[in-house]
């Protein structure tokens, strides 16, 4: 479980404990009023178990604290919000996800994307977007609405270029050569790439292999300073937590400070592209 997700729930089950402690009752007696096994509470209190509405209801009422019952609600679902499995996520396929994210993406002024290990989605190509979620339908089990995931893709890169949005966009050079797809679809998005450099609202970098950044960066997405996105190998934290917020800015600033653009960028590209076509290197390539 993530930190701020696990500090978000021993907050909530603080307030809870604040408040039976404010009317002089234990918790062995409130969960004997409310039907519970006596550890549920302390579970509760100490954010082991997360909360369900149905348990805040149960509190406010035994602790005859109706007044508590929006505020604490809306912290339990914005807890449940933060932390979204991709088994819902994903459930009806890759479109609907592509879908929640052009309308974010629209409602942005400014957007900051760190992708370490692979080329981030404004910038795929139509063949490398349609590998990579061909390997999360594998992967995830998921519907298999193909198409119309690679067709949402696409259509959402079109924000790039309309607006006043501006993007700054950070890989590492490791997605330069991690083997998504055949030589051929890895040439062209590398072909792309160099394309992109130069787009009057984005500013674009690759951060080199030998960089580093003292906090462990996985990848993540900056939506002006209101939400965090990253992606974990389970679920999707929605980071809302302006000091939160505010590290993921640092962390972002340092991988740009170190980061290469315009024609240093396009030397390590086109070094890619070179290193790809050496025979030894294709063979190892699926």
């Amino acid at each position: 479980m993530t930190g701020s997700l696990q500090e978000a729930r021993e907050a909530l089950g603080q307030r809870l404990r604040e408040l039976r402690r404010a009317v002089g009752m234990s918790g062995r007696v409130l969960a004997e009023q409310a039907g519970w096994h006596e550890s549920k509470v302390s579970k509760i209190e100490h954010g082991i178990r997360p909360a369900s509405e149905a348990d805040i209801r149960t509190y406010c009422e035994i602790l005859d604290a109706s007044e508590q019952l929006p505020d604490l609600l809306a912290t339990v679902r914005n807890i449940d919000s933060a932390y979204v499995e991709w088994r819902r996520v994903l459930s009806a396929g890759t479109k609907r996800g592509q879908h929640a994210l052009t309308k974010l993406s629209e409602r942005t002024k400014l957007m900051r994307v760190y992708q370490p290990y692979v080329v981030p989605g404004l910038l795929q190509t139509a063949d490398y977007a349609r590998a990579i979620l061909r390997q999360a339908i594998d992967f995830y089990r998921i519907p298999d609405d193909l198409e119309d995931g690679v067709a949402k893709r696409l259509e959402r890169q079109r924000i790039l270029y309309s607006g006043d949005r501006r993007f700054h966009i950070l890989m590492g050079e490791q997605a330069l050569r991690t083997g998504v797809a055949d030589e051929g679809v890895m040439t062209g998005q590398l072909d792309r790439l160099i394309a992109v450099i130069g787009l009057p609202r984005v500013t674009f970098g690759i951060v080199p292999a030998e960089s580093y950044c003292p906090a462990p960066a996985t990848n993540f997405v900056m939506y002006d300073r209101s939400m965090v996105t990253v992606e974990g190998v389970t679920a999707e934290l929605k980071v809302t937590q302006p000091r939160e917020i505010a590290i993921y800015g640092r962390a972002f600033n340092m991988l740009a400070s170190q980061s290469v653009t315009g024609e240093a960028a396009r030397r390590l590209i086109r070094a890619a592209i070179s290193w790809r076509s050496e025979p030894c290197n294709g063979q190892s390539h699926p």
